[in-house]
């Protein structure tokens, strides 16, 4: 054989891999149902449970979907305690996926779908209206301020104008307070929104604004910060991937989300002992959200803990705009 023949047969080799493989997903994919269930699960990761509601079928004839599915490499599953909960993943499929994500849900499914959120967003509520006064005390059975705090702190950059999500008792402002010309703090809990502004009181924080809401409350002011920071607060919220999207919108132009969160983990009585919606998240995942929020990685931090769980610190940025770039 020549070398221009050798040359020749590398690239028809991959495409006769790949061409089976791509014939496999587009046939797992072409069942009417099948192609809401990935429809459905752009926007978040549900359980299995929680799909048979919004499709209102029977747990084994969803699950035989969900193999389909799996099989093809189409969604990806991770335990979350007893829960399997499913996302969408098949990198290569994205003009597919284009095509089917422009499409609205229908009204029983989106019905449904708010539903659980609704539930979820619910549950975190009641736990923090419970517990807000034993909040120290639930923190530290996981990762108390001291393990993260500081460290993200290291990593702002300065700009006039923070935000930050989930302030907990308030010890963050103090970083952000003298760094920045206006400070914003987000709390969907009027409780602990509550205890954070005591903290601001009692350390003379003078340039700090306490909004009640959640995070579409930052996406209503469209490029407004230059930082924002989330510690440690992702595994309480209902959609964590919405949150992402409402905090890029909130970002000017070159802006930096900061993320302290922690990585998957297996502890699932941190749900009951410590409100916790998510058994963490690994990497990729937070990854594959800023991504889709139009987001670029940036610097990242982690570290584990003697209890067995660790602690992932990202950074996450906002790119600037083509005319920013050009100036």
């Amino acid at each position: 054989m020549s070398s221009s023949q050798a040359t020749h047969a590398t690239p028809d080799t991959q495409s006769g891999d790949q061409i089976p493989q791509l014939a496999s997903r587009l046939k797992a994919a072409g069942d009417p149902l099948r192609l809401e269930i990935l429809r459905l699960l752009s926007q978040d990761s549900y359980s299995v449970l929680e799909l048979c509601r919004i499709f209102d079928l029977r747990q084994p004839a969803l699950s035989h979907h969900l193999k389909v599915l799996a099989q093809a490499g189409l969604v990806s599953k991770r335990r979350e305690g007893n829960n399997l909960f499913y996302r969408r993943s098949g990198d290569g499929l994205e003009p597919l996926f284009t095509s089917l994500d422009s499409l609205p849900l229908p009204e029983a499914r989106a019905g449904a779908v708010a539903e659980i959120a609704t539930e979820r967003a619910e549950a975190s509520r009641r736990f923090f209206a419970d517990y807000g006064n034993r909040f120290r005390e639930q923190q530290e059975l996981i990762a108390g301020y001291e393990v993260y705090g500081p460290q993200v702190a290291q990593l702002l950059r300065p700009g006039k104008s923070a935000l930050e999500v989930g302030p907990g008792e308030g010890e963050f402002l103090a970083e952000l307070a003298p760094r920045f010309d206006t400070v914003t703090a987000l709390d969907l809990s009027s409780a602990m929104l509550e205890r954070a502004q005591q903290f601001a009181s009692d350390n003379t924080l003078g340039n700090i604004e306490f909004l009640h809401g959640d995070t579409r409350e930052a996406a209503s002011r469209p490029g407004s910060a230059d930082s924002v920071v989330v510690n440690m607060v992702l595994h309480h919220t209902p959609e964590p991937e919405q949150i992402f999207r409402d905090l890029s919108a909130a970002l000017k132009p070159g802006g930096q989300l900061l993320v302290a969160e922690l990585q998957a983990h297996e502890q699932d009585w941190a749900r009951d002992a410590c409100g916790d919606l998510w058994l963490g998240f690994a990497p990729e995942q937070l990854s594959s959200w800023s991504e889709q929020a139009g987001l670029e990685n940036g610097r990242s931090i982690y570290s584990a803990l003697r209890n067995g769980f660790q602690i992932q610190i990202r950074e996450f940025l906002k790119p600037e705009t083509t005319s920013s770039r050009s100036a």
